[in-house]
């Protein structure tokens, strides 16, 4: 029996965004072929360094992992864009700097989740999220790029969110930042194809939407 672990934030752990409704797990396994499973281990509010928290929690029969985080991360760091700055190149000076950190922490967990041996897939932060700025797209953006390029290094293939949730309805109406009922059905269809679908002994990024 193949079983499916979601690691990560809110982005796989909604259901309190979605009362009522299934959440993105309960969606996944709806989903799954016969005879597959589906855990979560994703904890809302979680960021990359949280994600040490919850690898002692992967079920020991795992067989597919995927991965959603780095959007709390983006948040956090949210305060950037309405820092002055003299210049363009001046502000972008401090998002790079910002974004350093980020790869390096990024980079990390990555390798102490893959050295779980278990195949893994990573997703990137969505970005249509109805309350997101202009300025707060763009350095998300910059998020975004660490994450497509720390999987390409690593050869694992890649669930692209911002070309999977490009609607408003894809979003929470009690959180706009958190998936829908809707988004989350798009989310879980994508997670399903990636595990089913990818051929995992290639080492070959592909990008899922």
């Amino acid at each position: 029996m193949s079983h499916v672990v979601l690691l990560g934030d809110s982005i796989f752990d909604n259901a309190r965004y979605v009362p009522g409704r299934p959440p993105v797990v309960e969606q996944v396994r709806r989903g799954l072929p016969p005879g597959w499973t589906g855990t979560l281990v994703a904890v809302d509010g979680h960021t990359v360094e949280d994600i040490a928290l919850q690898l002692p929690r992967v079920p020991a029969d795992a067989t597919h992992l995927v991965l959603s985080i780095g959007g709390n991360d983006a948040l956090g760091s949210g305060s950037l864009v309405r820092e002055p700055a003299a210049t363009v190149g001046e502000g972008l000076a401090v998002l790079g700097e910002t974004l350093a950190g980020f790869r390096d922490k990024y980079a990390g967990m990555l390798r102490t989740v893959l050295a779980l041996g278990k195949p893994l897939t990573v997703c990137t932060v969505y970005d249509a999220i109805p309350i997101l700025s202009p300025a707060e797209r763009v350095g998300l953006g910059g998020f975004n790029d660490v994450i497509l390029r720390t999987a390409v290094v690593a050869g694992i293939p890649v669930i692209d969110l911002r070309v999977i949730c490009t609607h408003v309805d894809d979003y929470s109406p009690l959180s706009p930042i958190e998936p829908s009922v809707v988004g989350g059905a798009k989310i879980a269809d994508a997670i399903v194809r990636a595990v089913t679908g990818h051929d995992f002994g290639t080492r070959r990024t592909v990008v899922y939407v």
